[in-house]
């Protein structure tokens, strides 16, 4: 996988934690005010810059409110890596998303497909460190059975994004030539 590849990309996560910011900042590369998801969105995202650069991401944003958490599944089955996105400044609902997030990547369906967490909303003076969120979350209970990183970033202003996507692509990379059923790594 090069220039000219092409990857899907599921996107999901708690509602409010930025998953549509990220999607048309990614898209547009600018700050784009979003309303909450009611269904899905999907964008081809055209890679600019980095190891992605020529790489089309088709990213299908759904919507995080509870009653649609149960479907976030049923967009899995093309997916090549699955994007899951915290509200870094949430620490209430932290532990929520740490339960949604395990429920996820532990079902059947998700076939050990690469997670990428992005800790979004980083430029918030109550957000969560990195590392913080990290053991919060779980993800190194994770990454005993599937490829599952963190990822810094800020949706609005689009910083971490760029490193986001590319350790995305890397870790479908990585997912697809070890797809035998063990972890390449």
């Amino acid at each position: 996988m090069g220039g000219g590849a092409s990857v899907q990309v599921l996107m999901v996560g708690l509602d409010t934690s930025g998953k549509t910011t990220i999607l048309y900042r990614l898209k547009f590369g600018q700050y784009m005010n979003a309303i909450p998801t009611v269904g899905f969105n999907c964008e081809k995202v055209e890679g600019k810059y980095g190891k992605v650069k020529g790489v089309t991401f088709t990213i299908w944003d759904v919507g995080g409110k509870d009653n649609m958490r149960p479907l976030w599944k049923s967009y899995l089955r093309s997916a090549d890596g699955i994007i899951f996105v915290v509200d870094s400044s949430d620490k209430e609902r932290i532990e929520e998303a740490r339960i949604e997030l395990i429920k996820f990547v532990k079902s059947q369906n998700t076939n050990s497909l690469p997670c990428l967490v992005i800790a979004n909303k980083q430029d918030l003076p109550e957000a969560l460190d990195p590392s913080e969120i990290e053991t919060m979350l779980s993800l190194s209970d994770i990454s005993r059975s599937q490829l599952c990183e963190l990822a810094p970033a800020c949706a609005v202003t689009g910083e971490g994004l760029p490193e986001a996507m590319d350790t995305m692509y890397e870790m479908i990379k990585k997912w697809k030539k070890g797809k035998s059923g063990k972890i390449a790594r």
